[in-house]
């Protein structure tokens, strides 16, 4: 079987990666987490997730029959490193919501037109209407991170996209817009076993794009540019959630009570819900570089 990119993500793990992280990826079992500082030494059973995510998605249902009732408005912000799991966790959010109002919104590169507007202007057409709620499958947060990271920006336009994103936020809550803002935080070894595993299945190559390929020589140019977002951009009105997603299932279903626990839904069970595993979903404190 060819592989996307001639190959060059193995490449990468034979020839490039720290010492350190190619020996956790080969002795590791399929199964084990390979985050020394993960606070559970176990991926969760999958009957035991399947239980909790039974009962949240029946929550998500009632919490969507609110949104479609009284017309409110719901933006869910999704950021993270490639393969952090954005897409599989917006999956499980929308996975028995009705899609008219539920939507996805994954930007493309900027068009021509796009690239001349203000900068938040194209995210702005995404925006939740009255009854709906929006995923956004990464954000106008490229331009704290990967656009800095790659060079798409000037330092002067990131600048000034951390002098505009915090007011611009407020703005969005103070007009009655629900914004949750997630991080998805993933240790290095982890990542690139997930990369490694999309570049082999056939199902998933698609996922990759030469943006994730140069990215893996850029660990600690990212880990500089999110942990001077995270600083800058958490605050009272728009918080970051940061979740530490090594293990997939604790990741979606602790992402997921974070929203149900933070509308007052008709019909709510809080005790369905069950409460968030602060060990790894919280406040950008809990971030680990």
């Amino acid at each position: 079987m060819r592989l996307p990119f001639d190959g060059a993500i193995t490449d990468f793990y034979e020839t490039e990666a720290p010492d350190d992280i190619r020996d956790k990826i080969r002795t590791a079992d399929k199964k084990d987490i390979l985050t020394p500082t993960y606070p559970h030494s176990a991926r969760m059973g999958r009957k035991q997730y399947e239980r909790e995510m039974e009962a949240l998605q029946i929550e998500l249902v009632k919490m969507q029959d609110w949104v479609s009732t009284t017309g409110a408005r719901v933006a869910c912000v999704f950021e993270g490193r490639d393969a952090a799991g954005k897409g599989g966790t917006i999956k499980r959010f929308r996975e028995n919501l009705n899609p008219r109002g539920a939507r996805v919104v994954a930007l493309s590169k900027p068009t021509e037109t796009e690239a001349s507007e203000w900068y938040f202007q194209r995210y702005i057409r995404h925006l939740p209407a009255g009854g709906d709620i929006a995923f956004f499958d990464r954000s106008w947060y490229n331009r704290g991170v990967v656009e800095h990271v790659f060079g798409f920006c000037t330092p002067e336009q990131r600048t000034h996209f951390f002098a505009q994103v915090n007011p611009f936020e407020a703005m969005l809550v103070d007009d009655g817009i629900h914004v949750f803002k997630f991080w998805l935080n993933v240790c290095r070894a982890e990542q690139l076993r997930r990369i490694m595993a999309r570049e082999r299945d056939p199902l998933k190559q698609w996922k990759l794009s030469s943006i994730d390929v140069k990215g893996l020589q850029k660990w600690d140019a990212y880990t500089d540019a999110i942990r001077e977002t995270l600083t800058k951009t958490h605050t009272d009105h728009a918080p970051w959630t940061v979740v530490r997603s090594d293990d997939k299932k604790r990741a979606r279903l602790n992402a997921i009570r974070t929203v149900l626990h933070g509308l007052d839904y008709t019909n709510k069970d809080a005790e369905s819900i069950g409460s968030i595993d602060t060990s790894i979903c919280g406040t950008p404190d809990i971030w680990d570089a």
